[in-house]
């Protein structure tokens, strides 16, 4: 027969208590019954570096908690543009089930900017900033044995990015994605060929070499 000891009961309560409010000292991994929200947490797309008048890569994004660190749904998040220009879309978003709310950010043609997060009763908002540049009018990869170096290139609308041949390999230019049309297609060479392209609409160009697994590229195109 087993005895529970009197003194072990104490312990057990504690414990249920500690995973009523997070599991793991109130972190909002665990089970978790949320109280009114006090707090806002900046989880994803700060301190970004990216282009004048363009998108920011990443969105912007938090996570309501209340006191005891538990995520918070159906929080109306305010967000605004406080300083350097740009906007933000939407101006307003709830928090999820998991307490996440996000907005896209565009920065303007001052740098750095800085976009404030908030809820009615948040005892202050929450800062987000960017910096921003000129975008690169071109670009140079190098096509390597099995590697495309850089992986990722950026170049302004109407930009030129010229690939350079510089493997013992034989190697091609496959474009798989992007808006259309996608640029020319670029057949197989070797080492000190070169191939241009000048792409103009905006968006996101994917490409591989099809003689060798994973050796893939991409070229993005900003404003």
């Amino acid at each position: 027969m087993t005895f529970l000891r009197r003194g072990g009961l104490p312990m057990l309560g504690a414990g249920l208590l500690v995973l009523a409010c997070g599991g793991d000292g109130g972190g909002g991994t665990g089970p978790c019954t949320p109280g009114a929200a006090t707090q806002l947490v900046k989880t994803g797309g700060d301190a970004q570096s990216w282009y004048f008048n363009n998108p920011l890569p990443a969105a912007l994004s938090v996570t309501a908690r209340d006191a005891n660190n538990c995520a918070v749904p159906g929080v109306v998040v305010n967000w605004a543009v406080a300083s350097g220009g740009g906007a933000v879309n939407p101006t307003q978003s709830a928090t999820g089930t998991t307490g996440v709310a996000a907005t896209a950010d565009s920065i303007g043609s001052t740098s750095p900017q800085t976009v404030t997060a908030t809820f009615t009763g948040l005892a202050a908002p929450v800062t987000f900033t960017a910096t921003a540049s000129a975008p690169p009018t071109s670009a140079a990869v190098s096509v390597n044995d099995n590697v495309f170096s850089p992986g990722s290139a950026v170049i302004q609308s109407g930009g030129m990015v010229t690939w350079t041949w510089a493997g013992q390999n034989t190697h091609n230019l496959t474009f798989t994605g992007g808006p259309a049309p996608q640029p020319l297609n670029e057949g197989n060479h070797g080492n000190g060929a070169t191939a241009q392209r000048t792409i103009t609409t905006v968006g996101r160009y994917t490409y591989t070499c099809t003689n060798h697994f994973n050796m893939n590229g991409s070229v993005t195109v900003v404003h």
